[in-house]
């Protein structure tokens, strides 16, 4: 058996090589006689509100966008996308915004992710798919990049025809000089174009006339996605490639001592070897099958877990123990947020309320299983293709995992078959160091593959999250003051803490903070509890379960006051005439707001409640419509509004919303990541219950374009679902239901 070294990449850091500088007239080169156009973003873009999730480590969008677009003699056009496409369409909509400003059809682009390259970090000197970012921080980038190109292509046709390059147009590929008849293909001018120093001066369309930006085009990866051509990484197959299946130890931080039965798995058919790994045995095998069966008779003794503790994930830990820890702390907290003089007004409050709610471990869940294919080449460099959010980030720990430098390691980033954040680095959750070291020490190509149980073992989870509220309401029942607390740990801090320097980790406190509502006096405090576990990333983040804190608080101040939940968001959104069009958009949506219980038309008693959340630079409203059945509460309707600012295609942006609201529905019903004597309950689907089709409700999207700058879409529709669902089952059954999933709680009508 080989002992592969562990490899601990500690104090590894995203990509720091700074970003390679463009002029101000861009880059120009030629391969294989294409036009290849990279194109700064002049002057700054739109300032947004704050940065979040993913993109909290990143300054401003827009501050600097690079692409290549190659337009070919032969007519074919590709574009090299900053980004991966993982189900959110941004291959379409990158198509659209260039598309618009070259006047090419976006069904003629062919999208590929570029590879690594400072060419591409396109945010704050990092490369990122995440954080609802990507369309809004590239968006004038790829207008200019479109209309710069196209200008080039007017000049090169202006000196092939001898005319005044006023009078040329363009027209879905083609330069048109209407006055002669005469017309040339944009493929024609390539190779002229590129001759041409490209101008920082050109003027971007007048959204008035735009023809594809804002309309709802089909995606472009739809027909492989229908046809089965669609490659994801686990169809990724290289010569003389062999199959790893892995058996992680059951307590993350232990390591395997000894194998009892070593030499029966050696006779196992197709089986090539078995290595040790850093708290893993691998089988490798000339099927992945072979190599999963084998894998999955080992025998092997582990080191031992700390007894007790949550320091380490002990044979004690749980997920009790991690909650009662946070609920037990009572140390003060670093001020994430102040405004007016909370202390005050408590002392002078009519009414004080007070709660705490918490929110579980979540896992990713996504359909496709962890995989990576590693193969070193005769000059010793490496070969990777891995789903992941990050190729510059992945090609520096792939090079410290292999011994290489970054330029030795070429990232394949195929299309993601499941985003939600999980393709992000989170040390032992990721299996493509196993794959580089398994290639390493075989000298053949190698894909890993976990499966499904591994996977369930060992994907880094949404954190366990708790907070505190305590509200002072004045006389006439309003709410004169708020104090939050939210303990616990968030991905930011944990995996991206030495480039973002802040004391408060924004994934603890976004959805918490920077709220509309007009409360007078706030306070909001950050405690730091570390997880023992691997945490991650997950869909909208901190929103995912501060929106439904807070918003579930507010119904709580509602009651307290006597008040009607959406009227009273209405008092408290008075100065903000943004939220009350959106919370009056989505009441019209839903046919008039009415809060219950009523009878509904086929005789069930139903209710509904109201949220509101503002993640990743967008705003919405939600209303979702419940009854009970069997003690568990039932979805009916949920209505959505969302303000995104702008939209490139409403097509995606209704479908993202609706698949976000679906998550957030099966987070807020069934969802929990539950760990007992230091190990994951859960092993498959089976056991981790997610939203079925009989659970799955009607969902209702409406888009308000305010004007605002452009917001996030993929993650928005998320965090407004589970408080509009639980403040339905409030009104319905008179249970506040302040620890989530629902599945806990057993619900009876008042």
């Amino acid at each position: 058996m080989n002992d592969l070294t562990p490899f601990s990449p500690s104090g590894v850091r995203p990509a720091s090589e700074p970003v390679r500088n463009l002029s101000r007239r861009g880059f120009l080169g030629v391969a294989a006689g294409a036009l290849i156009l990279g194109v700064n973003l002049p002057g700054e873009a739109a300032a947004q509100a704050r940065a979040e999730g993913a993109a909290a480590v990143a300054p401003k969008p827009g501050t600097r966008v690079a692409a290549f677009l190659e337009i070919r003699p032969d007519g074919g056009v590709r574009l090299l996308s900053p980004f991966v496409e993982g189900g959110q369409g941004i291959n379409t909509g990158l198509a659209q915004t260039i598309g618009e400003e070259l006047d090419l059809d976006p069904a003629r682009f062919a999208v590929e992710c570029a590879p690594p390259g400072p060419d591409y970090a396109v945010v704050n000197g990092l490369r990122m798919t995440g954080g609802s970012f990507s369309t809004r921080s590239s968006f004038e980038a790829m207008r200019r990049l479109g209309a710069t190109a196209r200008e080039m292509l007017l000049r090169a046709a202006a000196a092939r025809l001898a005319v005044p390059q006023h009078s040329l147009t363009t027209d879905n590929g083609r330069v048109i000089h209407a006055a002669s008849g005469r017309s040339l293909s944009y493929g024609d001018l390539a190779q002229a174009a590129l001759a041409l120093p490209p101008r920082d001066d050109v003027a971007l369309k007048d959204p008035k006339t735009f023809r594809w930006i804002g309309r709802p085009v089909a995606r472009l990866d739809m027909r492989d996605k229908a046809t089965g051509r669609a490659t994801y990484a686990i169809d990724i197959r290289v010569e003389g490639m062999l199959h790893a299946a892995v058996q992680h130890a059951p307590h993350l931080g232990t390591e395997p001592q000894a194998i009892a039965n070593e030499a029966d798995i050696r006779a196992m058919p197709g089986v090539h070897t078995i290595h040790r790994l850093p708290g893993a045995v691998a089988v490798l095998a000339d099927s992945w099958w072979r190599a999963r069966k084998a894998a999955e008779a080992l025998q092997v003794t582990w080191t031992e877990p700390a007894s007790e503790g949550i320091a380490t994930v002990s044979k004690g830990f749980s997920s009790a123990a991690m909650l009662a820890a946070l609920t037990a702390t009572t140390e003060p907290g670093i001020p994430a947020e102040q405004e007016g003089d909370p202390d005050a007004a408590f002392k002078g409050a009519a009414t004080v309320i007070e709660a705490a709610y918490d929110a579980p471990y979540l896992a990713h869940a996504q359909l496709e299983p962890p995989s990576a294919v590693a193969r070193f080449t005769a000059d010793g460099s490496l070969d990777l293709w891995l789903p992941n959010q990050m190729p510059e980030l992945f090609q520096q720990i792939a090079a410290k995992t292999a011994g290489l430098s970054p330029e030795q390691v070429r990232i394949h980033s195929p299309m993601l078959g499941g985003f939600f954040g999980r393709h992000f680095y989170y040390g032992p959750a990721n299996p493509f160091p196993q794959a580089i070291l398994l290639a390493k020490a075989t000298g053949r190509p190698v894909r890993v593959l976990w499966s499904r149980e591994e996977e369930f073992a060992m994907d880094a989870v949404r954190p366990l999250s708790f907070a505190r509220f305590k509200a002072a309401l004045g006389p006439d029942g309003m709410p004169v003051a708020l104090r939050t607390t939210a303990i616990g740990e968030g991905p930011i801090g944990r995996w991206f803490g030495a480039v973002f320097k802040s004391p408060v980790d924004s994934s603890v406190v976004e959805g918490l903070d920077k709220k509309p509502y007009a409360i007078p006096n706030r306070r909001l405090d950050y405690v730091k509890v570390a997880h023992p576990v691997t945490i991650a990333f997950w869909r909208s983040v901190g929103h995912s379960m501060n929106d439904y804190f807070y918003e579930s608080f507010l119904d709580e101040i509602a009651a307290a006051g006597g008040k009607d939940p959406f009227d009273l968001r209405m008092a408290l959104l008075k100065q903000s005439p943004r939220h009350i069009t959106l919370l009056r958009t989505v009441a019209e949506l839903a046919g008039g707001w009415r809060r219950g219980p009523f009878t509904a038309e086929d005789g069930t008693r139903r209710a509904r409640g109201v949220s509101m959340a503002s993640p990743f630079g967008s705003e919405t409203a939600t209303i979702a419509e419940v009854s009970l059945k069997d003690g568990e509460a039932r979805v009916h309707d949920l209505w959505i509004a969302i303000d995104p600012g702008s939209v490139v295609n409403p097509a995606i942006v209704k479908r993202q919303v609706e698949s976000a609201a679906a998550l957030g529905l099966s987070s807020t019903l069934l969802e929990q990541v539950v760990y007992e004597n230091g190990q994951r309950q859960a092993k498959n689907f089976d056991s981790y219950p997610i939203l079925d089709r009989e659970r799955m409700p009607r969902v209702h999207v409406t888009i308000v374009e305010s004007g605002a700058p452009m917001g996030g879409i993929g993650e928005p529709g998320l965090p407004g679902v589970p408080p509009a669902v639980v403040n339905a089952v409030a009104a319905l059954t008179g249970q506040r239901v302040r620890s989530l999933p629902l599945a806990k709680t057993r619900l009876s009508g008042v």
